[in-house]
């Protein structure tokens, strides 16, 4: 046992929320911290969805009762300072923009008391190119998860040179303790594990479809064919959702950009975002 208990989420979009309600699944008092309450209300259905997915896809014990009591242990704010003020633990999970999140830290080691943890769950960058700005960084590092957090349910664990490794090891038996398979990464890496296997696969298939060699359902149809794999690159961003990848993408080189701006134009300028908007490269009923 940890003793952690708790947790405040920043950040109340897709993963982000999935994140805050498997802490309060497990049993965990959960804030969940956004910049509005106009964003916050919408996080309201978006856990009222999730609740109704875990009965659906099974998970065990929310028949019984679990899926909805995590909806009561999670609580909202949109004043920061209110939001971590008894938090053992805050996992950052905003817009993977660099600066956003330097500044975020700052505002948050400011207002945090000196017990909490800082965990962002970056999926791209690294955690030293923050640690500076939390004012803490022995008690800052990466836990970063994967999106449909109830299925796919790695936590990948990575520190910096200055974290301390108690803390290391206690956000690892934290991963543990909110039923996911805790990913110890011995030294930082960009991607991770996970997404430096994932993203150069999603990169290779968006090139096809950007620069028309293919149309993305007939490259995740060859993908699935051909590997016996159950889901097509194309199906994985809908999961995913196509903001994050086109935030990174941007930032990217020329190619890159490009392949940005062919995302942002066919699909994002149209309300096409994936899975959570109802159409991404798929439509979903």
């Amino acid at each position: 046992m940890t003793d952690i208990k708790n947790v405040t989420v920043l950040g109340t979009g897709v993963l982000g929320s999935q994140i805050a309600y498997q802490v309060a699944f497990s049993g965990f008092a959960v804030t969940a911290y956004d910049i509005s309450d106009e964003i916050l209300e919408k996080a309201t259905e978006r856990f009222a969805g999730l609740a109704a997915t875990y009965k659906k896809d099974g998970v065990a014990g929310a028949a019984d009762g679990g899926a909805d009591a995590a909806l009561g242990r999670i609580r909202y704010s949109s004043d920061l300072a209110d939001a971590v003020r008894d938090a053992d633990l805050v996992i950052e999970a905003i817009p993977e923009v660099l600066a956003l999140k330097q500044e975020t830290y700052e505002k948050l080691g400011a207002v945090a008391p000196a017990k909490t943890i800082f965990a962002t769950n970056s999926s791209t960058l690294l955690p030293s190119a923050m640690k500076d700005f939390t004012g803490r960084p022995a008690k800052f590092l990466a836990l970063h998860f994967a999106n449909r957090i109830w299925i796919s349910n790695t936590a990948e664990v990575m520190g910096t040179p200055d974290t301390d490794p108690a803390v290391f090891d206690e956000v690892v038996a934290f991963a543990g303790e909110i039923g996911m398979v805790a990913i110890p990464i011995h030294k930082e890496k960009a991607g991770y594990v996970l997404n430096s296997l994932l993203v150069p696969f999603l990169g290779a298939a968006l090139e096809l479809a950007a620069d028309g060699y293919a149309e993305p359902a007939d490259i995740d149809r060859v993908w699935k064919i051909g590997a016996g794999a159950p889901l097509g690159p194309f199906q994985y961003y809908d999961i995913i959702g196509l903001t994050t990848p086109y935030n990174i993408m941007s930032h990217g080189d020329a190619t890159a950009r490009r392949h940005a701006a062919w995302l942002k134009e066919n699909y994002i300028d149209k309300g096409k975002l994936g899975i959570a908007s109802g159409e991404g490269f798929y439509t979903y009923g």
